[in-house]
């Protein structure tokens, strides 16, 4: 009989290390008091204890403070496949493996030497037929000093048994048989740890984090049973992919269940993303073949988000949430496909994350302010009215503009506060410029609403309360509603804006000529103002170009558009006017109003003033 160090056999390579805190135990040499009260027992002679030593089912051997075994018992010659004759003379800690850990050995040669009093560990040990047995080892001090120490050996293979199918029904799951998500992890924070990694290998690590798509309509139509069936024969084909893959390497990929219809598979020292796409497509054209389940054909696909990257510096929480993430991508761009980590995507979605956690408490700090841009008529080059766009001063962001952050709002219902914020401001703005210019035509104010504000909030009440308390004249405010939020508009949006224009409030439609352009519609909305999409006005620039010819469509469609506006009794806006043969041309078709860097960029309100005591503003003037 001789210890070993050959790994164990594949359904006990989940067991815990051979030595464990609660396996390997010592305890210092002490003395124990006895009672005054109890009487001391009858002698045993000699023969006596021979006689127990030798027909004690436990197996014992006496060993000297040298280490040598002076005595064995029949029990001990048994359970290690000897002679007990033959057994003597031996070095105890060659029979039962006490020296091939370090620990364990100094402990041993402590209690031979009388420094500690005992010794408990428990060992994997080859027997000479060839099986493996595992034994539990307790060494303790005769109680006559110069005898030695006395060695007894229990066989607890039985119980390592069972604790290892215990602990594979723990680990594994029941339906695919497959590691669970327990051991997956178990194994993925093994593979991070510095001394797995930087003993050898590529010190990368890989994942393919994968999910069915429309598992749960088959689970539903079909029932689980199916669902289950379908759940084996899947892990049956990505246990093979791994195979696959793991036969120009030293071990295929670990496969899991994570739960569900998610599955992963682990690749350890990766060698690069190349290794890890090869896997996913492998992996998406064998989920792709149809399944033959009882008779029952059935289709499925899969989504992976495949991560590669270096071990160190990764933790398990951060390689998962990569792969969530990335799974999502994978999902959110079509399904049945794979998606590469983008740690650039993955920063704007952190950032888009963390924007969203703090809008409405930057509202209430006050982080946010309005910029200005002016709406300049064609034929007088006079500021008519200003469009107010909305900032966000983030504190790490630095300045956001509305494209940042206004869908966000719009999501978690924080466009309602920040909107009311917005108009409040606005019209208290328009409201001074009117009184720092009482000599002159007063200008009005636009402002973007959102359909949600009309939904989730009285938008008639806010407006008229917002007029009143500002001392605003109702025709000196514009609402500016994007061209598919208006179309189509019934019930309370529609009764809204009926309310908002017979108080006098001008309403415009934004980016005419994107949306569902229902002219019919059109004819029957309380709107008074139409604002082009700058795309037609962009078009224009080719006039100016030597090596591209004018666009005659462009010119074409919008003054269609203009004339069927005026035609309804609508005023026109041109967005995006950025050169001076862009607003000659506009102007010559009757577009009435101009907006765009021409004129001036989105300013602070204490620019517009100074546009105001001007004549006109002239080309550019109000760029910073």
């Amino acid at each position: 009989m001789s210890g070993t160090s050959e790994g164990p056999a594949p359904v006990t390579d989940l067991d815990r290390p051979v030595v464990t805190e609660s396996e390997f135990a010592t305890s210092p040499r002490t003395e124990s008091p006895s009672s005054p009260s109890s009487s001391p027992p009858p002698p045993l002679s000699s023969l006596s204890y021979r006689a127990a030593f030798a027909a004690a089912p436990l197996a014992m051997a006496v060993v000297d403070r040298e280490g040598t075994v002076v005595s064995a018992n029949g029990s001990l010659a048994a359970l290690l496949g000897g002679d007990p004759d033959a057994l003597t003379g031996a070095v105890a800690a060659d029979l039962v493996d006490l020296s091939s850990d370090a620990r364990i050995r100094h402990a041993y040669r402590e209690v031979l030497c009388g420094r500690q009093a005992e010794l408990r560990c428990t060992r994997r040990l080859k027997h000479p037929e060839g099986h493996m047995l595992w034994v539990r080892v307790t060494v303790t001090p005769l109680p006559t000093d110069d005898e030695g120490v006395l060695l007894s050996v229990a066989d607890v293979s039985a119980r390592r048994e069972l604790q290892a199918r215990l602990r594979h029904s723990q680990m594994h799951d029941p339906v695919t048989r497959l590691p669970n998500r327990t051991l997956f992890f178990e194994r993925l924070t093994a593979a991070l740890e510095p001394e797995s990694y930087e003993r050898n290998g590529t010190g990368r690590i890989g994942l393919c984090h994968l999910d069915l798509d429309g598992f749960k309509a088959i689970n539903d139509t079909l029932g689980h049973h199916v669902g289950d069936r379908l759940l084996a024969a899947v892990a049956e084909r990505l246990t093979r992919c791994a195979q696959e893959a793991g036969r120009a390497r030293t071990g295929p990929p670990l496969v899991a269940r994570l739960g569900g219809d998610e599955f992963a598979l682990l690749v350890e020292d990766s060698t690069g993303t190349e290794q890890l796409a090869d896997l996913a497509e492998s992996v998406l054209e064998a989920i792709q073949a149809p399944f033959d389940l009882s008779g029952q054909r059935l289709s499925v696909s899969a989504s992976i988000g495949v991560v590669e990257r270096h071990a160190a510096g990764t933790t398990p929480t951060a390689l998962m949430q990569a792969a969530d993430t990335t799974l999502y991508w994978a999902k959110a761009d079509g399904k049945a496909r794979w998606t590469l980590f983008d740690p650039e995507r993955n920063a704007h979605r952190v950032t888009r994350q963390a924007l969203a956690s703090t809008l409405r408490p930057a509202i209430e700090r006050g982080e946010f302010a309005l910029e200005y841009q002016p709406l300049v008529g064609m034929e007088d080059d006079r500021v008519h009215g200003v469009e107010a766009l909305v900032r966000w001063n983030h504190p790490r962001f630095g300045t956001l503009t509305p494209n940042r952050f206004i869908g966000l709002a719009e999501e978690d219902g924080s466009i309602v506060p920040l909107g009311r914020w917005v108009l409040r401001t606005a019209c208290r703005q328009a409201r001074r410029w009117q009184e720092e210019h009482p000599d002159g035509p007063p200008i009005f104010v636009s402002v973007n609403v959102a359909v949600r504000q009309v939904w989730d909030s009285d938008l008639v009440a806010d407006v008229a309360e917002t007029l009143e308390d500002t001392d605003l004249a109702p025709h000196l405010l514009q609402l500016e509603l994007t061209e598919s939020a208006v179309m189509g508009s019934s019930g309370r949006p529609l009764q809204a804006l009926k309310a908002l224009s017979d108080m006098g409030v001008r309403i415009a439609i934004d980016d005419f000529g994107t949306g569902y352009s229902n002219l019919a519609y059109l004819s029957r909305l309380p709107v008074s103002v139409l604002k082009l999409d700058g795309s037609f006005v962009r078009g224009f620039q080719y006039e100016e170009r030597a090596a591209a010819p004018p666009n005659p469509a462009d010119e074409v469609i919008v003054e269609a558009m203009v004339q069927l506006a005026h035609r309804l009794g609508l005023t026109v806006t041109a967005e995006c006017v950025e050169t001076s043969a862009q607003a000659t041309r506009l102007r010559r078709i009757g577009c009435d109003t101009g907006q765009g860097w021409l004129y001036s960029r989105p300013v602070s309100p204490d620019r517009i003033s100074e546009l105001l005591g001007t004549p006109g503003v002239q080309a550019g003037a109000g760029n910073p």
